[in-house]
């Protein structure tokens, strides 16, 4: 079911962000047309319809490819304040902390919005390991930043 209210979501973000370009464009164009007028003449065409189907497929697999797992040699007791600190400065807060598992989410509305409030972003301990699993780009900067604040305390 999450799987589907995300594609829906990345969908609507989709359309939402078509518009907006439909309608920018005619104000720079300064032309008579509304954006109604715009999108039935895009969609006249076969290539409007090739455009609709891409943004279908794209949305439906987005969910696929969007999400993502990296798993870093690191200890959420002993590292916990490097942890905190990769967070924090790749923008997001600790929200709940339970034994062995923090979730963290975006640090600010304008974050949570662009990333569709799916910016949730767990982290679980596996031995020596942890487990960091949400939003591909939130867990991308969480785990560079989070593998070089871990570098830099085995170098001390």
């Amino acid at each position: 079911m999450r799987y589907f209210v995300r594609a829906a979501k990345y969908f609507v973000a989709f359309c939402v962000l078509y518009l907006v370009l439909v309608w920018l464009g005619l104000k720079s164009q300064g032309g008579d047309a509304s954006v109604w007028e715009s999108i039935v003449a895009t969609m006249s065409v076969k290539r409007g319809w090739m455009l609709a189907g891409a943004v279908v497929l794209l949305s439906a697999l987005y969910p696929r490819f969007g999400f993502m797992m990296r798993r870093i040699e690191c200890d959420m007791v002993a590292d916990r304040e490097q942890l905190l600190a990769a967070f924090t400065m790749a923008g997001f807060v600790l929200r709940e902390e339970t034994d062995g598992r923090m979730v963290f989410r975006g640090d600010n509305l304008m974050r949570r919005i662009f990333m569709l409030f799916e910016d949730e972003i767990v982290v679980e301990q596996y031995g020596q390991w942890v487990d960091i699993s949400g939003n591909r780009r939130g867990v991308a900067n969480a785990a560079y930043r989070l593998e070089l604040y871990m570098e830099n305390k085995q170098r001390e």
